[in-house]
């Protein structure tokens, strides 16, 4: 049963990437102009032309490294803060303005003042951090709730001290979950840096080859960066998910 809706729920998720795909021809068609919208073959031709360039290979590698350190920053940040709210109330009523504060100031702003602090190359890592931060603190916090609540009581009753809690129970059975959401939050990362490269104009970084691109209206090299961005989106989920099936199946 499991293995039927496993391949059926493949045959859906092909269908609505078939369905783009028709969408986007037909869309082609009726616009019938190549500087608002590119046909899917110029697009596709102009993809193999950029996977054989060196130079793409150079800049995918900085905004793929970018988005690591972002991702890893707001993971640190926010998986510790959620262990001190998670243990302590006041700290968490104290965070919540805090991250309210995070999740909600304009992105652009807080671009536009880095780049008085800092540099180019800078600004994409600290601003994604900022956005991923406060989904992993979400995401933390609910998967340590959701630990204490079954075990919080056993750990008190047989007096577990706190650092052994941490390390040996919260911290290992809460990792299933953040792996479980850490693919939608490395592309959601992914794609704040590439904005942050384009608004930044940082050399030799994707967000650089679409503003490149852009600006000189090649808009099927713009659309074929733009497809294998989505791609690299994908794979990056891909592998999260797998590797938190693993840890599953290992677990039981």
């Amino acid at each position: 049963m499991k293995v039927a809706k496993k391949y059926q729920n493949a045959l859906l998720s092909l269908t609505a990437i078939v369905a783009l795909w028709l969408v986007w021809i037909a869309a082609y068609y009726i616009v019938r102009n190549d500087y608002v919208l590119p046909s899917f073959w110029d697009a596709f031709a102009e993809m193999g032309r950029i996977l054989a360039d060196a130079s793409f290979w150079r800049a995918f590698w900085n905004t793929f490294l970018r988005t690591l350190w972002a991702f890893l920053a707001s993971m640190a940040l926010g998986i510790a803060m959620a262990v001190c709210s998670h243990l302590t109330a006041g700290l968490r009523v104290f965070f919540a303005p805090v991250i309210s504060v995070v999740r909600t100031v304009p992105t652009m702003a807080v671009i536009l003042m880095l780049l008085l602090w800092t540099t180019p190359s800078m600004v994409p890592v600290i601003v994604s951090a900022l956005v991923l931060f406060p989904a992993v603190y979400a995401a933390a916090l609910a998967a340590l709730d959701e630990v204490g609540e079954n075990y919080g009581e056993l750990t008190r009753a047989f007096r577990v001290p706190l650092m052994r809690r941490i390390g040996k129970m919260y911290l290992p059975l809460a990792a299933p979950v953040m792996l479980k959401q850490a693919g939608g939050i490395f592309s959601l990362g992914l794609k704040v840096v590439i904005s942050g490269e384009v608004l930044a104009s940082t050399y030799r970084s994707l967000g650089g080859m679409m503003q490149d691109a852009q600006m000189y209206l090649n808009m099927p090299r713009l659309m074929a960066l733009t497809l294998l961005v989505l791609f690299m989106g994908f794979v990056l989920e891909g592998v999260c998910y797998f590797a938190y099936r693993l840890i599953v199946r290992w677990r039981t």
